[in-house]
């Protein structure tokens, strides 16, 4: 149900092109869904002034080209709610953010419920949350934060530090939309819920973790910001570290936010600090230099594929494979346990044995078993069975940044990752930010990434593009 109290959504940055590709569409799903309250305002800011008008026409423009269908639908009231206004900044007196939440508080009436979306480039959150705090606007509030959260342990711990000292850590969520998945979050369900795969979820029963995110797309809208960045900063201490704890995470007492995310944070702990030199490939697509704006001489890693060891008695010695890249063979989120097996029954050879969890879309679960062959003779073969989890009724998925605008709203910090869990995957990753960092090996456009990346799924393979 949507909540009953009033609401002043702050979305900062709202020209910029997170915001017109997820946010946006993620809130006219919602308002469509009749998932924000009656009395609720949309306040876009912003360094350069633009007309209410304006700003709605970006509006209609971002959810026709980025939303689907249903949020398509919702656009048309979702102008009903907008203004448009300047951001606050450190050193200018003149800010119209004050003056204007204070205007819709009044128009709105009652108790507000605040929300500010940061949907800035990252070295804009420190400079944001001080501008906040020195024009008073943090008693209260909720504040969104996106990835990543920091580029390394030391400005993580900065940007930390600031953040703490404008707000009280139930305030502050930190979003990773990988967690918001519908079938991330049957992770959960699949697991604590059925025996069958609740009982192999150890390493006497598997031999690989496999988390695939490999992606067809280049990287030239966004060369800039994707060139200081990379593919392990972008994606691998962040979407992948903390599906990986989904994964390897000792079972909660409860699905809650106390107790689901102490278990993640947990685990994150146990995670070893990468070895750059054994557990580490980089890589670099053809090509990726003669994008406008990436020098010539660029060592940014578009592609990396990591073997991650869990030092807990239900992982000890179960590889965690991460691989994630831009312009592969193939576009995919996939989650693979690969189970151990006999070499050989009757004298045929065995296997693969998987289980799959897709989670593209609304998510698919496939277990891949040894089965007879039919026929006369006892050959064995390999049979698929898959579930399709948007067949599952009665039900309708939310996108992932519609659902956790929705837990923002009623104030549910399940899904949203925590310092104490970030501050142990920077540990965990920071061998890859010193002098052992491997160069980017050069790889096609359109195939799984460096040949040297096979190795580390030794001696099963990569399930994807087997």
């Amino acid at each position: 149900m949507a909540p009953t109290e009033p609401l002043i959504f702050v979305l900062h940055g709202a020209r910029g092109d997170l915001a017109k590709r997820m946010v946006l569409p993620a809130l006219a799903t919602l308002q469509r869904r009749h998932l924000l309250p009656e009395r609720w305002a949309l306040l876009g800011t912003g360094r350069s002034p633009i007309s209410s008008q304006e700003f709605d026409e970006l509006l209609r423009d971002a959810v026709e080209e980025f939303g689907d269908h249903e949020a398509s639908e919702g656009v048309a009231e979702l102008t009903e709610h907008t203004a448009y206004c300047g951001d606050v900044s450190e050193d200018d007196s003149a800010d119209e953010l004050p003056g204007e939440l204070e205007r819709l508080r009044t128009e709105l009436g009652g108790d507000v419920t605040v929300i500010h979306y940061l949907a800035v480039p990252p070295s804009s959150f420190a400079p944001i949350t001080r501008a906040l705090k020195k024009a008073g606007l943090t008693e209260g509030i909720r504040i969104v934060y996106e990835k990543p959260y920091g580029t390394s342990p030391e400005s993580f711990r900065e940007l930390d530090a600031i953040v703490h000292d404008a707000f009280d850590e139930e305030q502050v969520f930190r979003i990773d939309h990988f967690l918001g998945k519908e079938a991330t979050q049957n992770l959960h369900v699949l697991r604590f819920a059925n025996e069958l795969f609740g009982g192999i979820w150890n390493r006497k029963h598997v031999a690989q973790v496999q988390i695939d995110v490999p992606e067809t797309l280049d990287v030239a809208q966004r060369a800039e910001f994707y060139d200081a960045t990379g593919a392990a900063l972008d994606m691998l201490v962040t979407h992948l570290f903390q599906v990986a704890a989904e994964v390897a995470m000792e079972p909660p007492r409860r699905l809650d936010a106390a107790n689901l995310g102490t278990a993640r944070e947990d685990v994150i702990a146990h995670f070893r600090p990468l070895d750059p030199a054994e557990d580490v490939v980089l890589g670099q697509y053809d090509g990726y230099r003669d994008i406008d704006g990436v020098p010539d001489d660029s060592t940014t890693d578009t592609f990396v594929a990591a073997r991650l060891w869990v030092d807990t008695e239900r992982w000890k010695g179960v590889p965690f494979l991460l691989r994630t890249g831009k312009r592969m063979a193939a576009s995919a989120q996939q989650v693979t346990l690969v189970l151990r097996t006999p070499e050989e029954l009757f004298g045929s050879p065995v296997g693969p044995n998987r289980v799959i969890v897709s989670l593209a879309g609304s998510g698919e679960l496939k277990v891949t078993t040894t089965v007879k062959r039919p026929g006369a003779f006892l050959d064995l073969a390999t049979g698929t069975a898959d579930l399709a989890l948007s067949d599952v009724e009665p039900g309708e998925s939310l996108p992932p940044y519609a659902g956790l605008l929705e837990d923002v709203l009623v104030g549910d910090r399940t899904l949203f990752t925590t310092a104490t869990g970030l501050a142990s995957a920077w540990s965990a990753f920071a061998p890859l930010l010193g002098d052992d960092r491997p160069a980017p090996e050069p790889y096609a456009v359109g195939s799984w990434g460096p040949e040297s990346a096979d190795r580390l799924a030794d001696p099963h393979g990569w399930a994807l593009g087997d």
